[in-house]
């Protein structure tokens, strides 16, 4: 199968899922988008399926869901690779945050996989549900940042704007440029603090962070505003503002 055939189909399919994200995709009665406690159960309840995380090899050896597969959406020879899995298989698929899973199962089930199970939220929310996550023993894990030591970079006179990001995030690279240059051009009073959500996962768990972008403001160690989602340059430095220096 080839990946550019199908790219129409991909790109109209991704139109109608993401037009209503916060809506199930079922088919004949069936959801296929499933929250963590579901789709644990689903997977338990499911001889034969196949759970397929489709982040990076790196993000995959720091932690994953047991017995997983590892295919990474952006390998270009995705769509070779997942031909060695029958198409009446059930797929249980996930990635960080459930950006990459659903484009992934999304094309996947326009090249005939009919039982295609996402993990909304991804494995950000599978965390945050205490749900386990598994790593080879051989891996060495990325050092993590603890609560206290956060804490610690709160301080302060100056207010200090942090946002959570991974490599892979397409907002959070767009809101990248535009996030360096409130911190050049409000140096004297502002501190920008960039934190990459896939090496600290622990962190990310304590704080009760399972989506990105993730902005929050702090001013002397206290929480004064925090955003889900992409936000532009101007409604950063209309929050800022508001914040007594």
């Amino acid at each position: 199968m080839k990946r550019s055939i199908s790219l129409l189909s991909f790109v109209l399919s991704s139109l109608l899922l993401t037009s209503s994200c916060n809506s199930s995709n079922t088919t004949g009665g069936i959801n296929f988008q499933l929250n963590a406690p579901e789709f644990s159960e689903k997977i338990a309840s499911t001889p034969g399926g196949v759970v397929l995380d489709v982040r990076t090899p790196g993000e995959f050896e720091q932690g994953h869901i047991a017995n997983a597969t590892n295919i990474s959406w952006n390998d270009p020879t995705f769509d070779g690779k997942i031909n060695n899995i029958p198409k009446t298989t059930p797929i249980f698929i996930y990635c960080l945050s459930g950006s990459r899973s659903m484009s992934a199962a999304n094309f996947m089930r326009n090249n005939g996989y009919s039982n295609v199970y996402e993990l909304m939220g991804g494995i950000m929310k599978w965390s945050a549900a205490n749900l386990p996550i598994t790593t080879d023993s051989s891996v060495k894990k990325v050092a993590g940042m603890d609560l206290a030591s956060f804490k610690e970079l709160t301080k302060g006179d100056k207010i200090v704007l942090v946002d959570f990001y991974a490599d892979w995030c397409l907002p959070c690279k767009k809101m990248e440029p535009f996030l360096n240059e409130i911190a050049n051009e409000k140096k004297e009073k502002v501190t920008l603090i960039r934190i990459n959500a896939d090496e600290q996962s622990e962190l990310c768990k304590s704080l009760k962070i399972d989506a990105l972008p993730y902005l929050q403001l702090y001013k002397n160690e206290e929480l004064m505003w925090e955003k889900v989602g992409f936000i532009d340059k101007m409604g950063i430095e209309k929050e800022i503002d508001l914040i007594k220096f």
